[in-house]
């Protein structure tokens, strides 16, 4: 059935259909002869589908005439002068009902009916809920309240009848709370994009409850954003944010009358922060796996807009999803689930599927992600994932993390080693106070010196001065018997700095999945060592219902799986002042949720001039 069309009253309409910045008549009148007769031009003929993609296909090309209407949109001339500047803007209402294939949590959206949000595994009392614009909040909460994020979830959860009152009630909220555009957490690029594209494709949500009144005060909150991201999103310099902005510009242009102007303007700004998004393999360069799974589920939700107005989307945009979902599957663990790196929690399997097969991709995962910096390696029922890269640059990191030669490594359905992760997740029921501290390289699976992080971690979830260079190679090695191995070797010079030091690490894995053999070495990085000991800590931190267990002679430890398996660490014999001990950790899940952990830490005295420390995890049995 054809959704009714969403109309605002006729005194709204002049400030409704305005955009941008606005402009003196003496100066909008030359520039809308020149670009009105545009609007009826045909858009850029498609690319070939059997081109491969190259970065030319991520900057925008259009003619002339589209290049003008661009032009005089980011000049502020409003929209519907463009497409008709001979007669009254058309009235502001949306043009078509977004069917998105993302599925919401229907957990979070029951939560939502029961009256409390589910906040990365703490409940919140929507009476609770700040809304306002003063507010200073963690991620995750300015994400759910500012980014309507909990609009999918309750619309999973419940038929539209029964959403749409308990959804106009929240939306009414924040509404009231922000009556000036511009101010509080509320109103940064990523917030506000994210807002408004959940507006648009959850409309019916939000557009159609029990106060009459609402539809037109949301329909020009709807049109107040667009025009304030108009604005704004130029100087949005975080990549992602960026991208999230320009993806709900196009949706508005999409779904707003008179919206070819602004369709236009957003695509090409969206093309552009596309190309600068993802690195040669897909991999986006925060390195981050929620922010792979934010850019591939605002490329499906932008998509669904094109559909409801059966416009066809720009192939780059099917080719970038085609790119993005290969890196996202290759760090899946044997459970399905991603692994926690760089701020992200432990994403489960089902989270990951729903939006896999919302994609519609269906391809295997990459063989090769050495420019996204994670290595991986299957064997029988284990997989290893390996961290060979610097963390991202201060441009593009959002959780940047100082991770460089951590591993995770799981066997079946259980993860064995991992890190601590979850710091994107952190203000949940993970406290917002230890968010740095889950950046560290402590809170990694990897070598610690002196206990000073390998690259330096800053407010804001960004990183200073460290690992600049990261040499990575990858070939077949040596197993134990006559069973053949992946060796996986790499050093950085995060220490190099401070104490004259290079860190490599060399992992084998048996081709059956049931050894792998690690040795980290010390090396110097001038011509000569220096005199003198630096304390050192190589830290495994253990999976969630691990029982560890230390051996009399402190050089090896127990591991008891919950599926029953049963693990040893061994120390090798070159490793002298030293010992191996047991102590606390934490892991958090993809939920956000903390869970108590032990972590194994070989910990002792490194020479000044190098050093060696082999190490050996094997099943036994």
């Amino acid at each position: 059935m054809k959704p009714e069309p969403l109309l605002i009253d006729k005194t709204q309409e002049s400030e409704g259909a305005q955009a941008a910045l606005p402009l003196p008549r003496d100066r909008r009148e030359p520039l809308i002869r020149a670009v009105a007769e545009a609007v009826t031009e045909q858009d850029v003929t498609p690319l070939e589908s059997s081109r491969a993609l190259t970065p030319a296909d991520f900057v925008p090309r259009s003619n002339p005439l589209d290049a003008a209407i661009v032009w005089a949109y980011r000049m502020g001339v409003p929209g519907s002068l463009l497409v008709a500047p001979l007669r009254k803007p058309a009235r502001l209402r949306l043009l078509g009902t977004v069917a998105s294939p993302i599925e919401g949590d229907r957990a979070r959206g029951t939560a939502i009916r029961a009256g409390h949000f589910l906040v990365e595994g703490m409940k919140l009392p929507l009476a609770d809920a700040d809304f306002s614009a003063s507010s200073h909040q963690a991620m995750p909460l300015q994400k759910l309240l500012h980014g309507f994020s909990w609009l999918r979830d309750l619309a999973a959860a419940a038929p539209r009848e029964t959403a749409a009152p308990i959804a106009e009630k929240l939306a009414a909220r924040w509404l009231d709370s922000h009556a000036e555009a511009g101010k509080g957490a509320g109103w940064s690029v990523e917030r506000a994009g994210e807002r408004l594209l959940a507006w648009l494709v959850q409309a019916p949500l939000v557009l159609s409850g029990e106060n009459p009144a609402m539809r037109p005060r949301m329909l020009q909150a709807i049109e107040q954003t667009a025009r304030w991201l108009d604005r704004n999103v130029t100087k949005e310099q975080e990549r992602l944010a960026a991208f999230t902005g320009w993806c709900a510009i196009t949706a508005a242009g999409l779904l707003l009358p008179d919206g070819k102007p602004r369709r236009i303007f957003g695509e090409a700004g969206l093309l552009r922060a596309l190309g600068e998004l993802v690195g040669e393999d897909g991999g986006v360069l925060s390195r981050s796996p929620l922010a792979q799974m934010q850019a591939i589920a605002l490329i499906i939700d932008l998509e669904a807009c094109y559909e409801a107005v059966r416009r066809a989307s720009p192939p780059a945009l099917q080719a970038m999803l085609q790119l993005l979902v290969p890196p996202l599957l290759a760090l899946r663990h044997g459970d399905g689930g991603l692994g926690s790196w760089q701020g992200a929690g432990a994403t489960p399997a089902h989270a990951l599927a729903r939006l896999i097969e919302a994609s519609g991709v269906r391809t295997r995962p990459a063989r090769d992600t050495r420019h996204w910096g994670y290595q991986v390696v299957g064997a029988g029922r284990s997989v290893l994932q390996f961290d060979a890269a610097p963390p991202p640059r201060p441009r593009d990191a959002r959780f940047g993390c100082a991770s460089t030669l951590a591993f995770e490594f799981s066997h079946g359905a259980s993860r064995i080693i991992v890190n601590c992760g979850g710091a994107e997740l952190a203000g949940g029921a993970t406290p917002a106070r230890i968010e740095q501290g889950l950046r560290a390289t402590a809170a990694h699976s990897t070598l610690v010196l002196d206990d000073v992080n390998s690259t330096a971690i800053l407010l804001h979830g960004q990183v200073g001065k460290g690992v600049e260079a990261v040499d990575v190679a990858r070939t077949p090695g040596g197993g134990s018997g006559t069973r053949q191995a992946i060796r996986l070797e790499a050093s950085h010079d995060g220490y190099s700095s401070r104490y004259a030091l290079i860190h490599r690490r060399i992992l084998s894995l048996a081709a059956d999945g049931l050894e792998l053999r690690g040795e980290d070495i010390l090396e110097p990085s001038g011509k000569r060592g220096k005199r003198g000991k630096v304390g050192f800590a190589i830290r495994f931190h253990l999976g969630a219902g691990i029982e560890a267990g230390l051996s009399a002679d402190k050089r090896g430890a127990g591991l008891a799986l919950p599926d029953g398996s049963y693990w040893q660490m061994r120390l090798g014999g070159d490793i002298v002042d030293a010992e191996l001990a047991i102590e606390e950790s934490l892991w958090v899940d993809g939920e956000g949720r903390p869970h108590g952990t032990s972590q194994l830490v070989i910990e002792g005295l490194a020479s000044r001039g190098g050093g060696r420390f082999p190490w050996l995890l094997k099943r036994m049995g």
